[in-house]
């Protein structure tokens, strides 16, 4: 019997990338991003996704592309890895993509070397290939500069006197 990968396919510039279906909590618009002091550049801020605080990573930056205006149609894939919720900017979602564990290959060895080693493998699905990432190396990379661990943990807000705010 041949098993299929559920791949969420979404677009950065002419590539297609794909996560697991099971790490997508959901696909929302961009909305207004509140940014965090110290954060590694490639973190955008965070975001207030129904009461709960969600880092944003732009996945552009992440990846060391060029940076591009903002458009309509960039999305937000919030995953969730380890219990917490993250967000991931592109420039498009599209469609499940399901492909037969025959059609991936690993990832070359460039792929796993260096700072962006979050390269599983790479699908054939239709004439093109989908490069396939492993969120928990997307999600836990760490440069040089890691004041931003864990927004969520700094949940709730605390006034000036420190006391919880209501």
């Amino acid at each position: 019997m041949n098993r299929e990968l559920h791949i969420v396919g979404f677009q950065l510039g002419h590539e297609t990338y794909g996560v697991p279906i099971t790490s997508l909590h959901e696909i929302v618009r961009v909305p207004e991003i509140t940014a965090v002091p110290d954060a590694p550049d490639y973190i955008e801020g965070v975001i207030n996704l129904r009461g709960k605080i969600v880092s944003v990573i732009d996945l552009r930056k992440r990846f060391g592309q060029k940076k591009v205006a903002r458009a309509r149609r960039h999305r937000i894939l919030v995953v969730e890895h380890k219990g917490r919720l993250s967000g991931l900017i592109v420039d498009s979602a599209s469609e499940v993509l399901k492909i037969p564990e025959g059609d991936v290959e690993p990832a070359p060895q460039v792929f796993r070397e260096g700072r962006l080693n979050c390269v599983t493998g790479l699908g054939k699905y239709k004439g093109r290939l989908i490069v396939l990432l492993d969120m928990a190396k997307l999600l836990e990379y760490s440069g040089p500069n890691q004041a931003l661990a864990d927004v969520e943990e700094r949940q709730p807000a605390t006034n000036a006197r420190g006391a919880a705010a209501k």
